[in-house]
C-alpha cells in the first residue's frame, strides 16, 4: 500500500513538473493553451484535436455556470427549503410547491465534481499535447492530420477506442453510485427526512457511531447489537458455505473421476441438470417443503416418526444450519464441474511417483491433489467467498431472514448484512444506516479478498505447477 501511495505521489509530481516545463519553455501558443484549451493545436492545423478540446471547455464552463455552481453552493447545507404552501392565484387555493431536493443536490454535486476532474485531466493532456506539437514543429517534422489520428485510433491505439465505452460505463454505473452511497452514510437520510417533502442534512460520523458503539442516534444501541450479531453470522455463513461447497464438490469430483467408477457421463449429466434448474425455483420449493406445515414435516408426522414438527426454518439456530445445508444443494454442482476439469489435468506421473514412494490415497490427496487444486482455484474460492458473503438469493428466498428477533433492529436470525440492508432500505427507508452497512460490506470483502489472494501460492509461486 505504501508503495502504491509513493507511486501515485511521484506521478503527481511528474505531472506538475511537465506543466511547469510547458509554461517555462512553451511559446505563446502553448502558454495560451493554459487558458484556451486546444489553442496550441488548432493554430498548428490540428483542427480536430484542438476544437474538440475547446468544445469540451465551453461545454463544461456552460454547465458549471448554469447548473454545477448552483448545486455545489448548496452542497454544504443540502438545501434550505423543501416545500411550503403557496397561494395559487389561478386556482384560488393554497398548493404545495417543492423547492430544494437534497437527493438531487447531492447527486448533481457529485456529478459536477466528477465532470470537474475529467475537465482537469483533459486540460492537462491538452497542455501537454500543445507542448508536444510545438516540439514536433520545431524539429521540422510534420504533425499528424485528423485522418492519421483517426487511423491511429483504429490501429496502434485501438485499445483506447475499445476501453473508452467500458470506462465510461464503469464511471457512471460503479464509481458514481459508490461515491453517492459513501456520502449518504454521512447524512440523516431516512423516512423522516425523505425528499422531496423533507430535506436531509449532514450529520458527520453519527451513523458510524450508532453501528459501532450504539451512540449518537435514537435506537443506536439496538443497531449496534444487531450489526455485531449479523456480521458475526455473516462471516460464519460465508466461510461455512464456501468451504463446505468446495471440499464436498471436490470429493465428489474425485469419486466420479476415480478409475473403475461406472456411468461417469451419467453422474456428470446429473449435476449439469441440477444447475439447469433456476436457483429461485429450487429455493422457493424448499422453503415450502421445510416449513412447519410443509411436506417434509407432514410426511414424518403422518408416518409416526415425529410427535411434533421440526422447526427447520422457524427456530433460529436450526434455520442457520438448514440454510447452510440447502446451499450445498444449489452450490456443490458448480464446484463438481469446475474440479472435474482441473482434476483431469493433474499429471498422472505425480500420482505414479507418489505410489512408488509408498504414499497412500490420503497422503496423495494432501500432497498433490489439494495443493494443485488450491493453486488453480484460489481466485474461484475468493469469488465464491464474496458471492456467499453477499448471497441474497439463498437467504431471502429460503427464509426471508427469519425468524425475527425482538432485540434486533428490523432483522432476523438468518439475515446477512445484504438482506438486512435490503430491509432497512425498502421496508424502513433507513437509507443512512443502509449506506454505512454497504461501506462495511465493501471494506470486509475487499480487505479479506486482497489479503487472502496475496498470501496464497496462486500469486507467490505462479509457475509452481506450470
Amino acid at each position: 500500500m505504501q508503495t502504491e501511495i509513493k507511486k501515485a505521489g511521484s506521478g503527481v509530481l511528474r505531472g506538475a513538473g511537465k506543466l511547469v516545463d510547458a509554461l517555462r519553455t512553451g511559446d505563446f501558443r502553448t502558454r495560451l493553451s493554459f487558458l484556451i484549451m486546444g489553442f496550441g493545436l488548432f493554430t498548428r492545423r490540428q483542427f480536430a484535436r484542438g476544437f474538440l478540446l475547446l468544445l469540451c471547455q465551453i461545454a463544461f464552463l456552460l454547465y458549471f455556470a448554469f447548473a454545477g455552481l448552483s448545486n455545489l453552493s448548496r452542497l454544504t447545507t443540502l438545501g434550505s427549503v423543501a416545500s411550503k404552501e403557496v397561494y395559487d392565484e389561478a386556482l384560488g387555493i393554497f398548493v404545495y410547491k417543492y423547492f430544494d431536493n437534497s437527493l438531487l443536490i447531492l447527486l448533481y454535486s457529485v456529478l459536477t465534481i466528477l465532470f470537474a476532474l475529467v475537465f482537469v485531466y483533459l486540460w492537462y493532456k491538452g497542455v501537454l499535447a500543445a507542448r508536444a506539437a510545438q516540439a514536433v514543429e520545431e524539429s521540422g517534422k510534420r504533425l499528424k492530420s485528423a485522418k492519421e489520428d483517426l487511423r491511429a485510433l483504429l490501429d496502434e491505439e485501438y485499445h483506447k477506442t475499445l476501453l473508452a465505452l467500458p470506462v465510461l460505463g464503469l464511471t457512471v454505473f460503479t464509481v458514481l453510485p459508490i461515491l453517492f452511497m459513501v456520502l449518504i452514510a454521512f447524512t440523516n437520510f431516512d423516512v423522516a427526512h425523505k425528499p422531496p417533502k423533507e430535506l436531509f442534512t449532514w450529520v458527520g460520523w453519527e451513523n458510524f457511531k450508532a453501528l459501532l458503539s450504539g451512540t449518537a442516534i435514537a435506537g443506536g444501541s439496538k443497531f449496534a447489537h444487531t450489526f455485531k450479531e449479523v456480521l458475526l453470522w455473516n462471516i460464519v455463513w460465508a466461510v461455512s458455505a464456501t468451504l463446505s461447497n468446495y471440499f464436498l464438490g471436490m470429493l465428489l469430483a474425485i469419486a466420479i473421476n476415480k478409475k473403475g467408477i461406472r456411468f461417469k457421463k451419467f453422474w456428470r449429466s446429473v449435476f449439469v441438470t441440477t444447475i439447469a434448474v433456476p436457483q429461485f425455483v429450487s429455493l422457493m420449493l424448499l422453503s415450502k417443503m421445510l416449513a412447519d406445515t410443509g411436506v417434509v414435516n407432514r410426511l414424518l408426522l403422518g408416518a409416526g416418526l415425529l410427535s411434533k414438527a421440526i422447526p427447520f426454518l422457524s427456530d433460529g439456530n436450526l434455520a442457520r444450519v438448514t440454510v447452510i445445508l440447502v446451499n450445498l444443494w444449489v452450490g456443490v454442482p458448480y464446484t463438481v464441474l469446475i474440479c472435474t476439469g482441473i482434476l483431469m489435468n493433474i499429471p498422472a506421473d505425480l500420482y505414479e511417483a507418489a505410489r512408488i514412494d509408498g504414499a497412500g490415497p490420503i497422503v496423495a490427496y494432501f500432497k498433490i491433489t489439494l495443493p494443485y487444486m488450491l493453486h488453480i482455484t484460489t481466485p474461484y474460492l475468493i469469488s465464491q467467498f464474496i458471492a456467499n458473503f453477499n448471497n441474497f438469493n439463498v437467504i431471502f428466498l429460503l427464509t426471508g431472514g427469519d425468524p425475527l428477533v425482538l432485540d434486533y433492529a428490523f432483522a432476523g436470525r438468518t439475515d446477512l448484512l445484504i438482506t438486512w440492508l435490503y430491509k432497512l432500505t425498502f421496508n424502513e427507508s433507513n437509507y443512512k444506516i443502509a449506506a454505512v452497512i454497504s461501506i462495511f460490506v465493501f471494506l470486509v470483502v475487499g480487505t479479506v479478498s486482497l489479503i487472502v489472494y496475496n498470501l496464497t501460492n496462486a500469486v507467490k509461486n505462479e509457475e509452481e505447477f506450470g
